[in-house]
């Protein structure tokens, strides 16, 4: 726009006759707010009209000073809605700091009356909103200048009532986390300090003829027969290692050098029985090493003539439907699945087949009365009512490093006379392994695949695809990212990862396998459990991060998920291939035909149970949670046992120590707590130890909310993970609401939030899904 123009003329006039300031750099757009305000021929604007067309111009810079006000003041739940909502009421071109703030208060006191209908739950709702936003945790000073804003805008004292009770509360929950620290810090210490005082009094290898009045070579023939055991081995850089013993144990076993020997038993000696089958001398690592002996700690399992028939084959073979018909036949039984969805599958199979069928979970419970079935996760198997036939599903998740000593107690464990474990072929020398440790007769049975698996010739490109085809991703970032490009091409699209609930990710697999949408996103997640209708499988990558590196996908992988291509009776051959740019159809061609991965360690791995911790505890004389753990990793299980290799425990440690400040819970609850699925990447350990502080102080805890939820047809990704974190939450809450539940009280206001949080998650991926197709050009403007 020239400088001579009506609108350049109109400016310069009003500017003039208002004696407003404008800067250079506002001119540009002030002319052109003008230009749309003149009728033709005119060159001139009244006051009003000139001052909303500088208003008008000012209004974003306003909106970001309100920001910048607002974070000055230490006001961090008002959000830039909140701010630019109320820079559009100004109508001063030229507000100071005091007009800008008052045209923000009406603005964010209806947002907060709009949030919830009690100023409690706005205080808990903003909270949560900020710190899964963020991050950030409210300092009891911001907390009290929000419940101020809150009292404001429900008509409440600025002091007093409320704002008093939330002062009071903040207060004394920062002066119990203060104190829950120091107690931990000093707990922690006093564990390390027993610790390092009984491995200072360890002696080496050398001491030991001494201490127990033989000779070396009695003692080195004692230690090869595992009568004698090595308290710490020490591994040293020339590859040998230092061995060290706890004096005390070999004392104690003096008395057993007769017996050793084969002479007469000495007078007045206890009898021990031989320490080749059973460990002896200090009782902490008699009873604990137990580990060492883990087949034996299922004594019910033990009592029975059990049978094992392992059934192996790939994916679309027939395994579960196979031993899904023997549990049916059977008097009594149970089917352990890896999630709570197959769990959930296992429980509609049988009860389709007519058998009633109880489930448990750890989150849930369904009891049949009169129902001597009950389908559960593997975690839950129970280990002391023997039954006649048990299922055990995906038994290649014995290697899986932070869930494989489940399966490991679940196939020693399981009280079934007859045992099915079901699995990829990868497992057979592991299954062999336990049968053997167990003394289990093992039967094999292979299935092979009902229809055929090819591999694509050729990449697949993202225009191509068609209906019934998964495109696998291994990210949810990388999943929803695929979702929004797909829908900016008008496809219908469902979606599978890990963050959504099982009753989402089913009834995505619902929409997929009914037609509605037409192409499925997903993780591995897919790789179990989902009945699903897939002709294709391609694969978006094939190299992906396993929570240490970023590597190539192996061969059980490939096998696992690729596999789902293909449903029997409806497309008779599945199909696997790559999407274009992202690797090469010949890899996954080598992949599926690979032969199963020869594993390099046959050693099931163990952890200990509640037994285990309190005889460890009462022997070292510590109800430290954090000391125990830290006793067994470093002498309970030895490197190098033929047999066993102790678990990855690292989450159950990191939630130990961090307990170890909250004073008035037993070490059987602490060791329930360790116990919990929480996410640390969602501060789960923290608040964690909020809840247990809760529950050891007798206050109920409370459950997340589901927070604030938008309308679902304007939901943006933030939100839609949000959500995703909040059911998160709410399992960990109502998992211990069921071991718990004196503490944990509000478990239908749980399940209320849950259910809303599933319902809103699913109308969200629903209506986007339906409205990309209505109208792709604003599908692909949204993306």
């Amino acid at each position: 726009m020239t400088s001579d123009s009506p609108a350049r003329t109109a400016v310069d006039a009003a500017i003039a006759a208002t004696g407003l300031t404008v800067e250079t750099r506002e001119l540009p757009k002030l002319e052109r707010t003008v230009a749309r305000a003149l009728s033709p021929g005119q060159d001139r604007v009244d006051e009003a009209t000139f001052r909303a067309a500088l208003c008008a111009v000012r209004r974003k810079p306003w909106g970001s000073r309100l920001m910048d006000l607002t974070r000055r003041k230490g006001q961090v739940w008002i959000t830039r809605a909140d701010t630019e909502a109320a820079a559009a009421t100004v109508d001063d071109p030229q507000p100071d700091d005091d007009r800008l703030l008052r045209a923000l208060a009406p603005v964010v006191h209806a947002r907060l009356r709009a949030t919830a209908a009690s100023p409690e739950t706005v205080l808990e709702t903003i909270r949560a909103d900020l710190f899964d936003g963020t991050g950030r945790v409210l300092s009891p000073t911001e907390t009290e200048d929000l419940s101020r804003a809150i009292a404001a805008a429900f008509d409440l004292a600025p002091e007093g009532g409320f704002v008093e009770a939330v002062r009071r509360t903040a207060d004394a929950r920062q002066q119990e986390h203060d104190s829950i620290e120091q107690e931990a810090r000093a707990r922690r210490r006093e564990e390390v300090r027993r610790l390092r005082e009984w491995e200072a009094s360890l002696v080496p290898f050398a001491e030991v003829p001494r201490l127990l009045r033989c000779s070396q070579n009695e003692a080195l023939r004692w230690i090869a027969e595992n009568r004698l055991p090595v308290a710490r081995r020490v591994p040293q850089k020339n590859g040998t290692e230092r061995w060290e013993f706890d004096p005390r144990e070999l004392i104690a076993l003096r008395t057993q050098l007769p017996l050793w020997r084969g002479e007469a038993h000495a007078p007045g000696a206890p009898l021990v029985p031989d320490a080749g089958t059973r460990k002896v001398g200090n009782a902490v690592i008699a009873r604990v090493a137990a580990l060492d002996r883990y087949a034996a700690h299922f004594k019910t399992a033990r009592a029975l003539k059990r049978r094992i028939t392992l059934v192996t084959g790939p994916t679309n073979s027939g395994k579960s439907h196979t031993a899904l018909d023997a549990l049916a036949r059977a008097e009594s039984g149970m089917a352990l699945a890896p999630l709570r969805l197959l769990a959930h599958e296992f429980r509609e199979a049988l009860t389709a087949r007519g058998v009633p069928t109880s489930l448990a979970t750890g989150e849930e419970r369904i009891d049949i009365p009169g129902s001597r079935h009950l389908a559960a996760t593997v975690e839950m198997c129970p280990l002391h009512n023997p039954v006649d036939v048990a299922v055990i599903d995906e038994a290649q998740m014995l290697t899986d490093p932070d869930r494989g000593a489940a399966w490991t107690a679940a196939i020693m464990g399981a009280p079934a006379r007859h045992l099915f474990v079901l699995g990829a072929p990868d497992c057979i020398p592991m299954v062999r392994r336990i049968a053997e440790l167990c003394g289990d007769p093992l039967d094999e049975v292979h299935l092979e695949r009902k229809g055929p698996l090819v591999t694509a010739p050729d990449p697949v490109r993202l225009q191509d695809l068609r209906p019934h085809d998964a495109l696998i991703a291994f990210s949810r970032r990388e999943v929803l990212d695929l979702r929004a490009a797909l829908l900016a091409r008008g496809r219908h699209v469902a979606v599978v990862y890990g963050a959504l609930s099982p009753e989402v990710r089913r009834a995505e697999a619902q929409r997929f396998n009914s037609g509605a949408a037409d192409i499925l996103i997903a993780t591995d997640a897919i790789g179990m459990g989902l009945n699903l209708t897939i002709r294709r499988v391609i694969f978006t990558a094939l190299r992906k991060f396993d929570g240490t590196q970023t590597r190539d996908l192996n061969a059980q992988e490939v096998k696992q998920i690729g596999g789902r291509a293909g449903r029997y009776g409806k497309h008779e051959q599945g199909i696997v291939g790559v999407l274009a740019g992202a690797g090469s159809a010949a890899f996954v061609r080598s992949m599926l035909a690979a032969p199963p991965a020869e594993l390099t360690d046959l050693r099931p791995q163990v952890q200990p149970d509640a037994d285990i911790i309190q005889a460890v505890a009462a022997e070292i004389g510590s109800e430290s949670l954090f000391g125990v753990l830290a006793r067994i990793r470093r002498a309970v299980l030895r490197r190098d046992d033929p047999n066993y290799r102790l678990a990855n425990m690292e989450q159950a440690f990191a939630i130990a120590t961090a307990l170890e400040g909250v004073t008035g819970l037993s070490l059987a609850q602490r060791w329930v707590y360790a116990m919990c699925p929480v996410d640390d990447r969602d501060n789960g350990i923290q608040r964690l130890v909020h809840w247990a502080a809760d529950h050891a102080a007798g206050r109920p805890v409370v459950p997340p909310g589901p927070g604030r939820l938008p309308p679902a047809d304007r939901a943006e990704r933030v939100e839609l993970e949000r959500a995703e974190k909040r059911h998160k939450r709410l399992v960990a809450w109502r998992w211990l609401s069921l071991r718990f539940p004196d503490a944990y009280l509000a478990r239908e206001d749980a399940e209320d939030a849950t259910a809303r949080l599933n319902d809103w998650i699913e109308d969200v991926l629903r209506q986007q899904s339906s409205r990309a197709r209505e109208n792709p050009r604003a599908a692909r403007a949204r993306s």
